[in-house]
């Protein structure tokens, strides 16, 4: 089974506490499966390259797993491919989840293996691709990261399924919403889309579609360039979960 167009689900969430278990799925992880129609047990492949595939977060994404009902795999690429076809495993999945961590690297790494093209096979074949933080911004032309540290800084050398730009965190970190306004005032980056935490974006094919919230009071934007300045405006949001 699979959505029946291209569909990309790019947010600041996707997890949520547990009283026993060190991390549940959230919401907006639960969207991106209802997404793909998968009936049954849900495949769902966790690529963790931008957090330098972390195994003690493998383990806890396991347990949600387990919890959530989920058949969970991930593609790790350190020290090598754990998987002997890349392309094989990922388009036989239901939804591809990206972590968070750093863009700049994830953006350096996936070339080398081949992840662009085989990601864009996916897209186009129905398995939809979600993602958190470096995992939002990565289906976008570019966005602003802490890769570098701070000060805030844009990266332009997304994968650009999506021709827009992406602003994560956009409530809980001070820098990230004037470091958006400077890159598309000055042309770095596109019309950008932003999520405060807890909010994600859904585009079907390259077209944004809504925004949705597994938070009370959580906010999207859409950041124009109007002249040589910035000009947001909030979105509508829709709560789920």
């Amino acid at each position: 089974m699979s959505a029946d167009q291209p569909t990309i689900l790019a947010t600041s969430g996707g997890y949520r506490d547990h009283p026993r278990l060190q991390l549940a799925f959230g919401p907006l992880f639960h969207e991106a499966i209802d997404l793909s129609g998968a009936p049954g047990t849900p495949r769902v492949c966790n690529i963790p390259t931008a957090s330098g595939d972390q195994e003690t977060f493998a383990f806890r994404m396991d347990e949600a797993a387990r919890d959530a009902g989920v058949r969970l795999s991930h593609l790790h690429l350190f020290p090598m491919p754990n998987v002997d076809d890349i392309a094989d495993h990922l388009l036989a999945q239901d939804v591809i989840w990206v972590n968070g961590g750093s863009v700049a690297n994830l953006l350096a790494v996936w070339p080398v293996h081949g992840l662009p093209a085989i990601l864009r096979r996916c897209w186009e074949s129905g398995v939809v691709l979600a993602g958190v933080s470096a995992g939002s911004i990565c289906w976008h032309v570019g966005g602003t990261t802490d890769s570098f540290g701070h000060p805030v800084r844009p990266v332009t050398n997304g994968l650009g399924f999506l021709p827009y730009g992406n602003g994560v965190h956009y409530d809980s970190e001070a820098d990230r919403r004037p470091a958006v306004h400077a890159a598309v005032a000055s042309g770095t980056l596109p019309t950008t889309y932003c999520t405060d935490d807890g909010v994600g974006l859904l585009y079907r094919g390259t077209e944004f579609v809504e925004a949705i919230t597994e938070k009370d009071g959580a906010g999207a934007y859409v950041v124009r360039r109007d002249g040589d300045r910035a000009v947001e405006d909030r979105l509508d949001v829709r709560r789920i979960g």
